[in-house]
């Protein structure tokens, strides 16, 4: 069984009830679910993911004032339910990790991925947010939410990037796998600098994928699960998973650059047909100028600059 079925039944099974029994009408006005770090919630989750921070589990997210009144409590009765169920737990956390589930405010689980006390409002706000956070904060499941108010916040990110925030991660991912892929893995390869080479294969994998990601209007996890979680998208997903699978299995590395070059070849038509770049080059370099210059948003638009 897998994390996020066994926290959903944990729930329905042992959650729910107490939280009628011993909370009342505030169990009409807590979210409940299961969201946030771990290979658990991704639905990545094996037998190897359950030597800790893994096992029956769910969260809580509460309104601040009934945070404010009623956490400390609900937390208590939360940490009383049996650890272990339907033969699973108990939960073993990491230390510093013991807060990913239990009770929490909505507006501090988000805070604490987004360094926001509210909703990224300006493209510097959406810019300034890690993808990896984002990815993390919208994962997984809710169960439950009466109230509204946690699925407001999920919806309002799963929305994606303001297109001009979007162009620009998009115009940097060009350069950045031009750079690795069609500029510096040739030239380390000609220097037999190995180490140099294998990093710029791997850099450009990485950023491919984040593109990928972006092109889907998806945020990309932290580097453990793109692999994995790129082949899911419909667009290029499958392609990008193969073309990356590739270039990191042990074949000549002479061979690798004109893989890559193939590669790039792919996204150019793409950007092509989505209408971002109009550029006849083969270099993404131009093409993520060619990006870059959709921004609509003169101050944003205004330096080309490289962002992560």
């Amino acid at each position: 069984m897998q994390g996020l079925q066994l926290g959903r039944e944990y729930y329905g099974h042992l959650g729910a009830p107490m939280l009628r029994e011993r909370f009342g009408e505030l169990a009409d006005r807590i979210a409940v679910g299961l969201v946030g770090p771990g290979s658990e919630c991704f639905g990545f989750d094996d037998e190897i993911s359950r030597d800790h921070d893994w096992g029956p589990a769910f969260c809580m997210w509460l309104t601040s004032d009934d945070y404010r009144k009623h956490g400390r409590d609900l937390q208590k009765a939360y940490k009383e339910l049996p650890g272990v169920f339907e033969g699973f737990g108990p939960r073993q956390a990491s230390p510093g990790e013991e807060r990913r589930v239990g009770a929490c405010s909505t507006v501090a689980f988000y805070a604490s991925y987004t360094g926001l006390d509210h909703l990224p409002a300006t493209l510097r706000e959406w810019l300034s947010i890690p993808e990896a956070s984002l990815a993390t904060c919208t994962n997984g499941q809710v169960f439950a939410d009466p109230l509204g108010e946690f699925t407001r916040w999920r919806d309002a990110l799963l929305a994606f990037y303001p297109e001009d925030v979007r162009l620009k991660r998009i115009a940097s991912r060009c350069f950045t796998i031009a750079q690795s892929g069609q500029y510096n893995l040739s030239r380390s390869l000609k220097r037999g600098e190995t180490f140099a080479a294998s990093w710029f294969i791997t850099q450009f994998c990485a950023d491919m994928m984040s593109l990928v990601f972006l092109l889907n209007r998806r945020y990309a996890p932290f580097h453990k699960w793109m692999h994995r979680a790129v082949k899911e998208l419909p667009l290029l997903g499958q392609w990008a998973y193969a073309t990356v699978t590739e270039l990191v299995s042990p074949f000549g590395p002479e061979e690798k650059p004109s893989v890559i070059e193939g590669a790039c070849a792919v996204i150019v038509r793409q950007l092509r047909s989505e209408g971002l770049t109009d550029s006849s080059s083969d270099f993404l370099v131009d093409h993520a100028h060619s990006v870059h210059s959709r921004i609509k948003d003169a101050s944003l638009r205004q330096r080309f600059s490289v962002i992560s």
